[in-house]
């Protein structure tokens, strides 16, 4: 992968997708409390991964209208990608 942004949005969707599919489900179930807890480990998880690569870099990402450091780059685009994966998993559970 050449673009350092497509493997942290690629990084995000897997996690996201993994722990919607697949943790949540089991663990939190359609309780929102408990997803927003066990989303605080998943997204730490993918800054830990992010940071162990980008730490001390200075490497600065495009986020279209600015560029951020690694830390925004990857909460921001994790928050983009999880709010409507979160509104169809609660959809989903209520059904």
């Amino acid at each position: 992968m050449d673009s350092p942004e497509l493997s942290i949005l690629l990084l995000n969707l897997i996690i996201i997708l993994v722990a919607y599919l697949s943790i949540y489900p089991k663990l939190a179930g359609d309780s929102l409390n408990k997803i927003s807890v066990y989303d605080l480990f998943v997204s730490g998880f993918s800054l830990l991964v992010v940071g162990l690569h980008y730490w001390g870099s200075g490497h600065e990402f495009n986020l279209f209208i600015m560029n951020v450091n690694w830390v925004w780059f990857t909460l921001i685009t994790y928050g983009l990608i999880e709010i409507p994966i979160l509104i169809w998993y609660i959809k989903k559970q209520k059904a």
